[in-house]
This record gives structure tokens, C-alpha cells and sequence, in this order.
């Protein structure tokens, strides 16, 4: 029995072990799966090379990048002359003051002239801002003149007021603009103002002027306070050709407007045009730097003009604004702006009265061009609205 039972275990485990040796080959003979190569290899390269860059479309082309043609400048503008620049603009300064020169002619012209007449002439000029020392001084002249000379025509009441007013803006002053170089320096024009006063655009207006006139110009942008007034200032002298010499934000005014005269010196143009930041009259710190300005550019020589600019619509606030500013850097002429708004043009006098400073120059619009020199018996007949006055009325 038990070597029945050895037999029958050997030949189990024959046949074990020759099953074994027919599997085990198979298994190993059996092909494996090919490596997917490329998608490994792609997305290598992708993680080495980051996203993909698309060359410009010039480069896929004809490997040359094609650039934007140049922004050509502005051309150059030239203003017309400003001789008879204040008669074309007449009518702009009428329509704003005619209802002045109107009421004046029907008090002057009433049959009977006493006293309440001749008190309503005289507010109705105080109302338009001549001032009560000039109102008198005119009223007082008139009243004489009208009760020697027995008149009573409208025409001729007319001609004794206008007389009156044009000898109060005193013509004799001289109201020219000194901008010619000297000995190789150019005349050097310093422009001043409180806040809100439109200064930097009348400085450019000015600018204008002078190269209407026949002047060369250069710009200082010294109001280096204000971020847009040196912009604003070359975008103005940039349409009639003037250079803008001007510095950084905060910068010192002073060395800003001594390095213009300078450059004007270096270039040989006719006038130096210096803006200056906005200033309140009553704030003695900024005058006093107004002064160092003043000081700093004399070093080149002496300043031919020191502009004011006169908000006209201020009224009688402007005498003070002029007292203090004549007082830091001697004015030498006022340009009086928007007297074609809601002005009362009797402010031209009371200025000149009280300071002895001439209106040299008169804003009458908001136009490039609407800055014009100042002639006293002009501007009295469009106060007037009538027909021009002769100038030896």
C-alpha cells in the first residue's frame, strides 16, 4: 500500500513541474507593450520650454518688424498782425458794456440836469468800478464843462463824456511793450498773477502777441507747482514755434526762469516770456519767493516788463491784488482779461489811478487770438457803443 501511495505522489508532482515548464517560457516570451516615446517626450520638452510664444506676424514673414510711421508736428501758426487788433473786437466789448455807456447818455441827456441827475451819474460809474475818487474827479469836470458850454445834444454830451473818460485812462501813459534785445540779451518779460486769473493762457496769448508782431520768442515755464501749467505753457508755444524751456515737478522757480534767460542768451531770440505760479496777494511767503525770482533772473540783467494779469469781473479786489504785487516786483503794466463777460470796464481806471500802472494789453474773448494792446480812446467808444470817438475828442 505504501508503494502505491510514493508512486502516486511521484508522478503528481511529475506532472507539476513539466505543467510548470510549459507556462513559465510562455510568460516570459510574451511581448511587452511599446513605451509610448513621443507623448513622453512632448510633454518633456513642453515642462522644459514653457508655453508656447508666437513669433510676430513680420518675423513669419520677412523677419523684419515693421514700425508706425512718426506723428508729424503741428505746423507752425502765424498770428495776424495786432494793429487794429482792439477795433475787430470792438463789438464783443459793446455788448457787454452798452448798457453802461447807454444809461450814462440818457442821464446826460435829460432836459432838466440836477442834482439827483448828476448823483445817478455818479453811481452809475462807482457801480461800474472807476472808483469813487475818479467818479467824483469825472463828475466834477463834466458838471463845469456842460454848464459853460450850454450843451444839450446827445452828440454833444457824448463827446464831453467820452473826453472825460479817455482823460481819466490818461493817454499819455506809455503803453508799449519793451521787448527788444539789447546788446545781445533779449528783453525779459516777467508774468504775474494771483490764482484763477487765466494767467498761464494769457501768458501764452501774449506769446502770440509778440510773434504777431515780429518778435522772436522763448518760454519759461516757472510755475512749477501746478503738474499741467508747463504742458499747457509748450502746447502754446509750441503752435507759434517758440521753445518752452521748463524743469521738473516742484522744481525751483527761480533756477527754472534763470536757466530760460540763459537758453534765450545761448539762442538769440528777441524776448524771454517767463510764467510764474499763481499767487494770493495776502500769503507773504509766496511774494517773498516771488521776489527771489525776480532777483535770481536780474543776475542776467535788469527785467524790460513785469506783467500783472487782472481778472476784470474781480472788480475793485483787483487794486489790492496790484497794490501788493507792484510793491514785491514792480510792475511795469497790467493785462486786464474777460472784459467781454460780465466786466465793468471802469476797472481800467481805478488801476491807474491808484498805482500809476498803465493797461498795456486786453483780454475780449476766449479765442487765441483775442488779446489786444490797449488804446484808451478805443476802448471809450466801445464802452460808449457808438461810432468810433476821434482821438483828440
Amino acid at each position: 500500500m505504501k508503494e502505491y501511495l510514493l508512486v502516486a505522489l511521484a508522478l503528481l508532482g511529475v506532472l507539476i513541474i513539466g505543467g510548470l515548464s510549459l507556462v513559465v517560457p510562455r510568460l516570459r516570451r510574451r511581448p511587452q507593450p511599446p513605451l509610448p516615446e513621443t507623448e513622453v517626450d512632448t510633454r518633456a520638452e513642453e515642462d522644459l520650454a514653457g508655453p508656447p510664444v508666437e513669433a510676430p506676424e513680420a518675423e513669419l514673414t520677412t523677419g523684419v518688424v515693421v514700425e508706425a510711421p512718426p506723428v508729424e508736428a503741428p505746423p507752425v501758426e502765424v498770428p495776424e498782425p495786432t494793429a487794429g487788433r482792439l477795433v475787430r473786437l470792438r463789438s464783443r466789448l459793446s455788448r457787454s458794456q452798452n448798457a453802461f455807456g447807454k444809461g450814462l447818455l440818457g442821464l446826460l441827456s435829460r432836459d432838466r440836469l440836477d442834482e439827483d441827475t448828476w448823483e445817478e451819474i455818479e453811481d452809475s460809474l462807482i457801480t461800474a468800478d472807476v472808483g469813487v475818487d475818479s467818479t467824483r474827479e469825472i463828475v466834477d469836470r463834466l458838471r463845469e464843462r456842460t454848464r459853460v458850454l450850454g450843451t444839450r445834444t446827445t452828440d454833444e454830451l457824448r463827446t464831453l463824456l467820452a473826453a472825460e473818460l479817455v482823460n481819466a485812462l490818461d493817454p499819455s501813459m506809455d503803453r508799449s511793450l519793451r521787448t527788444a534785445p539789447k546788446e545781445g540779451v533779449p528783453a525779459v518779460v516777467l508774468v504775474v498773477g494771483v490764482n484763477g486769473a487765466g494767467k498761464t493762457t494769457t501768458c501764452g496769448k501774449i506769446a502770440r502777441v509778440l510773434v504777431a508782431d515780429g518778435r522772436s520768442v522763448l518760454l519759461g515755464a516757472a510755475d512749477t507747482f501746478r503738474a499741467a501749467a508747463a504742458d499747457q505753457l509748450e502746447t502754446w508755444g509750441g503752435r507759434v514755434g517758440a521753445e518752452t524751456v521748463r524743469g521738473p515737478e516742484a522744481a525751483d522757480p527761480a533756477s527754472v526762469a534763470f536757466d530760460a534767460v540763459k537758453r534765450g542768451i545761448d539762442t538769440g531770440v528777441d524776448t524771454v516770456l517767463i510764467d510764474t505760479a499763481g499767487r494770493l496777494q495776502n500769503k507773504i511767503g509766496l511774494m517773498d519767493e516771488l521776489g527771489k525770482v525776480k532777483r535770481v533772473v536780474e543776475k542776467h540783467g535788469p527785467i524790460d516788463e513785469t506783467l500783472l494779469i487782472l481778472d476784470a469781473t474781480t472788480g475793485q479786489n483787483g487794486l489790492e491784488q496790484a497794490r501788493v504785487f507792484t510793491e514785491a516786483v514792480n510792475v511795469t503794466g497790467v493785462v486786464l482779461t474777460k472784459l467781454d463777460g460780465t466786466a465793468k470796464g471802469g476797472i481800467v481806471i481805478a488801476v491807474q489811478r491808484k498805482l500809476g500802472i498803465p493797461v498795456k494789453l486786453v483780454g475780449l474773448g476766449e479765442g487765441k487770438d483775442d488779446l489786444a494792446p490797449f488804446d484808451p480812446a478805443q476802448f471809450v467808444d466801445a464802452l460808449l457803443g457808438t461810432e468810433p470817438l476821434a482821438r483828440d475828442a
